[in-house]
């Protein structure tokens, strides 16, 4: 069963998935350290529903840092960077799951500002804790 966030954790749940866009969009890296510090000092006295946020947030920022960064490389890495088909295999697949995972930042963050569960369907995210 879903819970709903109270109204006071409602702004922290706001915070963990904007940090998660801000890492994706503004600040690669900066904004992952802090979100990662909001994620272990926030659940300490967090309500299972902030806690879900939180952990859904820092779950997704590793799994598009792994998702961008690695199979970028093993594109480069099999393709070779002399070669025009890696380049433009490289360009449509970053614009391509770039997109998807801005998206998906925005769709979690407008379910924390409607104090809404929200689950990122990425492997390992999507189960109940």
């Amino acid at each position: 069963m879903a819970t709903e966030l109270a109204e006071a954790e409602r702004p922290r749940a706001i915070g963990a998935h904007a940090l998660y866009l801000l890492n994706l969009l503004l600040l690669p890296g900066l904004a992952f350290v802090v979100l990662w510090w909001c994620r272990r000092h926030w659940a300490v006295a967090a309500s299972a529903a902030l806690r879900r946020h939180l952990d859904q947030a820092f779950g997704a920022a590793l799994w598009s840092g792994a998702l961008i960064v690695l199979v970028s490389l093993l594109l480069v890495l099999l393709g070779g960077l002399q070669q025009p088909a890696t380049w433009v295999l490289l360009i449509l697949y970053f614009t391509v799951i770039h997109a998807a995972l801005v998206l998906l930042g925005a769709y979690a963050l407008s379910r924390a500002m409607a104090g809404l569960p929200c689950r990122y369907p990425l492997p390992g995210l999507w189960r109940q804790p």
